[in-house]
């Protein structure tokens, strides 16, 4: 398999860029172990048998040059030393690392772009409104006639790409991609879109979601021959396509989207068409928009709203879409299966702004805040959400009570990056440089804290102590979600099911813990209730399995002995 790995630059920013399709010479692609790719079109059984798949890591291969090659690998190789953060600086973008939070992380958003001179632009602002849904990579593919041209890069999208990055991304069609990892290392290899040559020519993934099999098909795969240079799920994909027995390559997804299990919502890019895929149960949020004569494709609604298009619907579970020359095609994979829309979508990961299977996800937590005060009220003087995803249902919970609703927490959204390495005692403290108590606001009065989930619960704890600390004589807690007692296999990085509290302990226990007044959840019936969807089926198509451990597809032994996404 060929690739490269680029060395970070001279202000140590990790990135990769390439700006032609053209791979290495045949006498490269022999001494990297693979076949002659100089004529894609000549498919042979033995191509096809070896799998055989070149994975691209730069953008030098055109030449024949692994600039700073050796450096990098000496980079890769002592990777397994312990380090306190993955990027260049202690608090670079949002890292998975920061010590002080323990809220959920979603995995990754996509973007796709098909028929739009300008599809970079597109892709950059897209990314941008999806940001909050991965901040540790971000990675834009676009394809014209003749070659593929992809930048990407660790950090926010806004360090990612700048006017000497996106001028260079010439085409109309694109995918794009936020990431945040899980199971999936965080390296810039695992950086998407994945970018790949295989018999039929260029291939460009980009996914949301996670593939709970993934480990058994890797292992397989690999016993076949294939080398796999990443560790993310979507590369065993690429590797399924390069292995079907058919030439077109949408029956060739079709093919390898049969044989994968779990939660997707799949971009694949060819230079004339580009393919998107939404798992059997529809558990990941994927939508399709326009934009004048163009397609759009995104995670969330909100990104359409970024560049001026607009939403056309969600796509069905087991649906297949392709975009070529001759318009869009509808086309399905498999039968739809049991709708299972991931619920903590609805709580706290999407923006409020966007939209899921046509519900606000603004008003759905304003509901959800409402049912939250009617099962649970408390006496008292102010209401205050921990910023941001729960601002909506303290807004609810206050208009439902008429307690009046206050900014008691304000978010500091500009810590920006710091170089001194963080020390016990600095971690411990992280909390007060994310996150400050207005004084004037909480002092004195009896407060009810909102919040969309606890966790482990550390961060419920030093929220409550950073209010008693400004003076609130009460510190009354209230969830607008059901206890989060059991990991996620389906794409959202949870921990160890030791590791969060409400599978540990009783609610009373967990009041203890985080120093709370009182505490309550909002009920499962009621969090559904709210959300508004009037599906029939179990759980009104929802996915609950954090909280009622009813997982929509077969768990593997190998996913729940280490319950990572990725």
């Amino acid at each position: 398999m060929l690739y490269e790995i680029r060395a970070s630059d001279e202000e140590g920013n990790q990135s990769q860029s390439h700006g032609q399709s053209a791979v290495g010479s045949d006498a490269q692609a022999m001494a990297a172990g693979g076949a002659d790719m100089a004529a894609p079109a000549n498919r042979s059984s033995a191509a096809r048998n070896s799998g055989l798949l070149s994975m691209e890591f730069g953008s030098s291969f055109a030449s024949g040059t692994v600039p700073g090659a050796e450096r990098a690998w000496d980079a890769v190789a002592s990777s397994d030393v312990e380090t306190l953060w993955s990027g260049d600086y202690y608090n670079e973008g949002t890292s998975p690392h920061d010590g002080w939070t323990d809220k959920l992380r979603e995995e990754c958003g996509v973007f796709g772009v098909f028929g739009h001179p300008d599809a970079a632009s597109l892709c950059y602002y897209g990314l941008h409104a999806l940001q909050h849904r991965g901040q540790e990579s971000a990675g834009i593919c676009t394809a014209d006639a003749d070659n593929f041209h992809y930048h990407r890069g660790m950090g926010l999208v806004k360090e990612v790409f700048d006017n000497n990055t996106l001028p260079g991304l010439q085409g109309t069609g694109a995918v794009a991609h936020v990431r945040y990892s899980t199971a999936g290392e965080s390296k810039l290899q695992n950086a998407q879109p994945l970018v790949f040559k295989y018999r039929e020519g260029d291939l460009a993934i980009a996914t949301n979601g996670n593939l709970v099999n993934a480990p058994e098909l890797r292992r397989k795969l690999e016993r076949m021959g294939s080398i796999f240079q990443t560790t993310s799920d979507t590369e065993v994909l690429a590797h399924l396509i390069a292995r079907s027995e058919h030439d077109d390559i949408v029956d060739a997804v079709k093919d390898a989207l049969g044989q994968i299990v779990g939660a997707y919502a799949f971009l694949v890019m060819t230079k004339d068409k580009l393919i998107a895929a939404l798992d059997p149960h529809g558990l990941r949020p994927f939508v399709m928009g326009r934009l004048g004569d163009a397609y759009l494709f995104a995670s969330e609604t909100c990104a359409f709203d970024a560049v001026g298009g607009e939403a056309v619907r969600d796509l069905e579970p087991g649906e297949l879409l392709v975009l070529d020359r001759d318009g869009l095609h509808l086309d399905r994979f498999t039968e739809a299966k049991k709708r299972a829309i991931c619920a903590m979508e609805y709580i706290y990961f999407a923006r409020p702004d966007s939209d899921i299977d046509a519900i606000n996800i603004h008003s759905a937590r304003k509901r959800m805040g409402k049912r939250l005060a009617t099962e649970s009220f408390v006496d008292a003087d102010v209401v205050t959400g921990v910023p941001d995803s729960s601002i909506s249902a303290a807004i609810g919970f206050a208009e439902q009570t008429g307690i009046p609703y206050e900014l008691g927490l304000i978010k500091n959204r500009y810590t920006g990056r710091t170089f001194i390495q963080p020390s016990q005692e600095l971690r411990e403290q992280g909390v007060k440089m994310k996150l400050s108590a207005v004084r004037k606001v909480v002092e004195g009065k009896r407060v009810v804290m909102i919040d969309d989930s606890i966790v482990r619960g550390t961060t419920s704890l030093r929220i409550v102590n950073l209010l008693r600390e400004a003076g609130a004589t009460e510190v009354h807690v209230r969830i607008s979600s059901p206890p989060f007692q059991n990991p996620c296999f389906y794409g959202i990085d949870t921990p160890d099911r030791k590791e969060l509290i409400a599978a540990q302990k009783s609610i009373e226990e967990i009041r203890k813990a985080i120093n709370a007044d009182s505490l309550h959840f909002l009920s499962q019936e009621g969090l559904l209730e709210a959300i508004g969807r009037t599906a029939q089926e179990e759980n009104r198509g929802h996915c609950t399995a954090c909280f009622d451990n009813k997982y929509p597809t077969e768990i593997t032994d190998h996913a729940k002995a280490g319950c990572g996404c990725d």
